[in-house]
This record gives C-alpha cells, structure tokens and sequence, in this order.
C-alpha cells in the first residue's frame, strides 16, 4: 500500500521508512528540501511540501493505505525562547492541519493516520503509575502535546482510524536524547541529574518502529497508545544501568540548579518525567525485543 510520511527524514521517521520498504509499501516522504535530503532508503519517493498544508502532495492522499505523522521541530535541540516555543508548537499543529486537508480532499480516504505525540502529554506525575487513561497535564510540553493530538482530531469524523503515539525518550546511536546520555559516561563523569527520582520512559528504536508498524497493520488499534518499554526507570537507577553497561562508575550528579542555568526552561525535559507504562499496547497483544533497560544498552552499546 501506499504510506505518506511527514516527519519521514528524522530519528524515527528513517527507519521506519525502510522497514516499510522492506515489508514492499509504496513510501512517499515529505520533506521541505527533498533535492538535499540525503542517506533515504532506497525506493522511497521524496515530495515537497511547506509544512502546513497539503499544497502539492494531498493527491497522493487520495486512495492511499495511510499517513504518518512524525512532524515537529526538536524539544531538545536549544534553550526555549518565547520564539522557539512558538516554532515548536505550530510546527506540529500546521502538520495535523496538513493531514487531515488531505484526508478532507480525498474521493478514497486513507486507512489509518498515524499521528505522533509524546509521554509529555502527561506532564510532570511523580511516583503515579501513567497509563493511557490518565489526564493531560498543564505544563508547556503538556499543552504542545495536547494541541499536537487535536491538530487532527477531526480525521476521526471523516472515518479515519487514528493510533495516537505517545512516546518516550527513544534510544538510539543515531540521534535524539540517547548519545546525549551516554556522552559523560563515555568520559567518567556520569551519574543522576537533579533528584534522580524523575522516572524516565524509554523505548527502544527498534521497538519503536515495530510498535508503529503493529499499530498501522490492527484495524482495532486506535486512540492514544504509550510507546515505552514496561519497565520505566527513575533517572538514578538508569545511571547505574548505563554505568555497569559501560562499566564506568555513575556517581557524579548533576545538581538541577545547574541544568535549569544551562537550559533554562528546556531543562524540564531532563528533571520532570513520567511513569509511563505501555497498558493498552501489550493489551492488543504487542511484545518488546527489548522490555528491560540493560537488554536496550547493551544491544546499542555493544
């Protein structure tokens, strides 16, 4: 079939893309600058688009198997002006909007649209055990996830199936949060961050991918779905699973202090968390290649 995907060029959208080639879909990926997108999987069409509408790829909506949407500017990628937070925001609310225009255009809706999110939906919880049941939070990330999801609220109405992910910090060696993690290990100075009881979902990349897949291929899966492996960890007990991993110690803190006059408000992402479970995708029958964090580390880190 084929599967339109916008947010196809980042840390999940790639390999996703060629597990979807290998399994024999048709891919379009959208891209801002497909003439200078690089290291795409072979086989994939790349197609312009601005971002925020289906201007000059919402045929292709037409009679397709299913949309993905992974777009949005980085959380973690600088300190968070009032500018940025603006970009980060409407960088995925205009992305919704663009799916679900396309879908409105479309004589022969698409299947399924996949729309991304994150555990950050949930805001800051503490100690509670986060399931899909549980309510939005009220913090900025919260607020960007919410809105994030509601961008294509309305492609329900037009009878398309619409699997919400709301992911945790994904480990992989390619990019994202993971290498970040890792780097002071690498150099004997890693250790918890703040209180080091913020619990940290995480998720493997492969799992990742085959979570998504899983959801694209059961017509049942629908609503939000936590894509984190069962066992969340705090900040502290994941320092000590990457420092026997690596065997490097793991008793150098970070005070918190230090990380908000780094980052500033940004810093939420690494002293705030949530005890995300993965409740309603194991109900549907999903397994994890990876459910424990040193099975993750040490598959990356090898």
């Amino acid at each position: 079939m084929r599967v339109i995907i916008a947010g196809g060029t980042g840390l999940i959208g790639r390999p996703l893309t060629a597990a979807l080639i290998r399994e024999g879909h048709e891919v379009v990926v959208l891209s801002r600058n497909p003439a200078t997108t690089q290291n795409m999987p072979t086989g994939v069409t790349l197609t312009a688009w601005d971002g925020a509408s289906s201007a000059g790829w919402g045929h292709l909506a037409d009679g397709a198997g299913a949309l993905i949407n992974l777009a949005g500017e980085g959380i973690a990628d600088g300190r968070w002006s009032e500018e940025r937070k603006e970009r980060i925001l409407n960088s995925r609310v205009r992305a919704g909007e663009a799916m679900v225009q396309a879908i409105e255009q479309a004589s022969t809706k698409p299947g399924v649209l996949i729309q991304a999110s994150a555990v950050g939906y949930y805001g800051p919880r503490g100690d509670e055990v986060v399931t899909e049941a549980s309510s939005p939070g009220s913090d900025y990330l919260a607020r960007v996830c919410f809105a994030w999801e509601a961008s294509s609220a309305p492609a329900s109405k037009l009878g398309v199936r619409r699997p919400i992910l709301r992911t945790g910090i994904v480990f992989s060696n390619d990019g994202g949060a993971f290498p970040k993690m890792v780097l002071p290990f690498r150099l004997f100075a890693g250790g918890p961050i703040g209180s080091g009881k913020q619990w940290y979902p995480w998720i493997h990349i492969e799992d990742e991918v085959r979570a998504i897949l899983f959801l694209l291929n059961h017509s049942e899966a629908d609503g939000p779905f936590n894509l984190a492996a069962p066992e969340p960890l705090t900040n502290k007990e994941l320092a000590q699973v990457i420092g026997k991993v690596m065997g490097r110690p793991a008793v150098f803190p970070t005070p918190g202090f230090a990380m908000q006059a780094l980052f500033g408000e940004m810093a939420t992402v690494l002293l705030d968390g949530q005890r995300a479970v993965p409740e309603r995708l194991q109900a549907l029958g999903f397994t994890f290649n990876y459910p424990t964090a040193e099975a993750a580390l040490r598959a990356l880190l090898k």
